[in-house]
């Protein structure tokens, strides 16, 4: 091997080390759903007992965060909150097999868009939330689990994001899309966006939430997300 082939072999060593311990390595490493979360409890979770009606509730931190404000709703029913703050419908989708799909549940109820319109994971497209959420009811249903549609909650901006100033506009359209859908494929739908949504008709009303821009429900917010899902729950099961 002359000095030349010897340079090109260290060079190559070298770019090699560079990307097994780089950028590139770490971002492969990422499990993007973020599936451990509930991979302890869905392993003790059993499977469902005949004639059990299981129910999850699929959503970010809005959902998540109705299991630690209103735990007492979960145990009444015995619905499982499967909330990951911070997520989007890209993130959704990577888990619906862990979370949902694996639990063997009679209904899903899906909440998603806020973190979408937010940005959190990259810009936003309501073609792709729309089809990540087509994709989710796709695979419900391949695997004769009943779906429950629900509204991005109002929003009138993020504190994390302040550049995002059409949430509103972006919500409405997103909303508009869903319930449409909805009807059209005989799936119910959850309008919680027009009892939350204060006069401006864009913000959630302040009683409701527990931060200003209001994103995230109060105990009172989440009593009224209840008293509408219950039902349709009941019904649809």
């Amino acid at each position: 091997m002359n000095k030349k082939d010897v340079k090109i072999a260290l060079m190559t060593m070298v770019i090699g080390v560079l990307c097994l311990n780089g950028p590139s390595a770490r971002a492969q490493r990422v499990d993007y759903g973020n599936t451990p979360r509930y991979a302890k409890a869905n392993s003790e979770l059993p499977a469902p007992k005949k004639g059990e009606k299981r129910v999850v509730l699929l959503g970010n931190s809005i959902t998540e965060g109705w299991v630690t404000k209103h735990p007492e709703f979960f145990q009444k029913y015995g619905y499982i909150g499967r909330g990951i703050s911070g997520q989007t419908s890209y993130n959704f989708l990577l888990r619906f097999r862990e979370d949902v799909i694996k639990l063997k549940p009679r209904l899903v109820v899906i909440n998603v868009g806020t973190n979408d319109v937010a940005e959190n994971s990259c810009d936003y497209s309501e073609e792709l939330t729309f089809g990540h959420l087509q994709s989710m009811v796709e695979l419900a249903r391949a695997n004769k689990i009943k779906v429950i549609l629900t509204s991005v909650l109002p929003h009138a901006g993020f504190g994390w994001n302040k550049k995002i100033t059409d949430a509103p506009e972006k919500i409405a359209s997103l909303n508009a899309r869903i319930k449409a859908y909805a009807a059209a494929n005989k799936l119910p739908y959850v309008d919680y966006f027009s009892a939350m949504v204060d006069s401006d008709n864009k913000s959630m009303k302040p009683a409701l939430a527990t931060d200003n821009p209001g994103v995230h429900p109060n105990k009172a917010g989440y009593e009224v997300m209840e008293s509408l899902l219950v039902p349709v729950i009941e019904k649809t099961l």
